[in-house]
This record gives structure tokens, sequence and C-alpha cells, in this order.
């Protein structure tokens, strides 16, 4: 029969589950360790609680962490019912707005591919990237990436669209990126 595998983390006795549930577990989170620093997605341009329900796709999909603008947003109520607890296992950063370019210069200087969803007059289709293992990805909502932050970044990847709309709510677009990453 055909029967759900989701799991509630947060309400395991892992001590007292079943041998096949621990390996599972076991499994997925040294797949998790192996990718630690390789994905790491910075929403500091992002300050609507909804869009940072983005932390789920995060914590889902693996990337090492979450940057945010300030990390009060934890504690919104939309933040936490579209989180669903992700920010438990997932961690965390805060850098400011002003802080955002010295952060992209020493994640550069770290080996990190800065990458910004963007669209621009070179930017890359994202059906034809491929991610650099090593890659920070830079989001932004309303008014795209501001132009002193574009000229610090290696590649802007941009989603192959073919409506009137010129784009994406910025959570979704962030959860196309991710999936395409892993």
């Amino acid at each position: 029969a055909e029967v759900q595998k989701k799991i509630t983390p947060w309400c395991l006795d892992i001590q007292g589950q079943d041998p096949d549930l621990q390996l599972v577990l076991q499994q997925r989170a040294a797949r998790l360790g192996k990718q630690h620093g390789a994905l790491l997605v910075v929403a500091s341009l992002i300050d609507k609680p909804t869009n940072l329900g983005l932390c789920r796709t995060c914590e889902i999909f693996g990337a090492s962490a979450l940057v945010l603008d300030n990390l009060r947003h934890i504690n919104d109520k939309h933040f936490q019912s579209l989180s669903v607890s992700s920010e438990l296992w997932l961690p965390l950063l805060e850098v400011k707005p002003l802080e955002l370019a010295d952060f992209l210069q020493m994640k550069k200087s770290e080996g990190y591919c800065i990458v910004g969803a963007e669209q621009t007059s070179n930017s890359q289709s994202l059906q034809d990237y491929r991610f650099p293992e090593k890659t920070l990805l830079l989001l932004n909502e309303r008014e795209g990436i501001p132009a002193n932050l574009l000229q610090l970044l290696d590649v802007c990847v941009e989603i192959p669209q073919q409506g009137v709309i010129r784009s994406l709510n910025v959570h979704v677009s962030a959860a196309l990126l991710i999936w395409e990453y892993t």
C-alpha cells in the first residue's frame, strides 16, 4: 500500500524509533553534513515575512545557511507558520543591508561564486546555468538587486518566462533556483 513517509522531527524520540527510521535520519544528517558550506542563501534584501518562508525551502534542500536582514523575523507569526520550524534545523545569520557589500566581498574571498537572481543584459538562463558547488545566492524583492551590489556578482541567473508579467515572487524564484542547485 502507498503511505506517506513524512515525519515530524521535533516529535521524534530518536532512541525509541525503529532502526529503519534511525538509518534514514542518520543518512539525511550525513548528506546535509557533506553539503555544509556549499549553498548559502542571502535574503538580507527581503523583509516580508511571507517571503522569508523560503527558510523552509532552504532547510528541505540542505542549504548551509540562510542570511536575513534581522533575526527578529523568526518571531513573526507569518514567518513561523510558513517556516514550519525549519529555523530550528537551519543556521540563520544576520547581515544588515548596509553590511551586505562587505559580506559579499568576504564570501567571494572565501571562494564562493556570488550568484544573483536577476534579469540583466548579461544574465544567464537558469536552464543553461550550472551552479558551482560553493555558491552564494543573492535574492531581492520588489526593485531588483541594487546597482552597487550587481557589480559584486559573478553571474546573474534568470528564470525563463513566457508570460507578460516580468518576474515571479521572490520565494518562488528562490525555490526554483535552490532546486536547480540541488
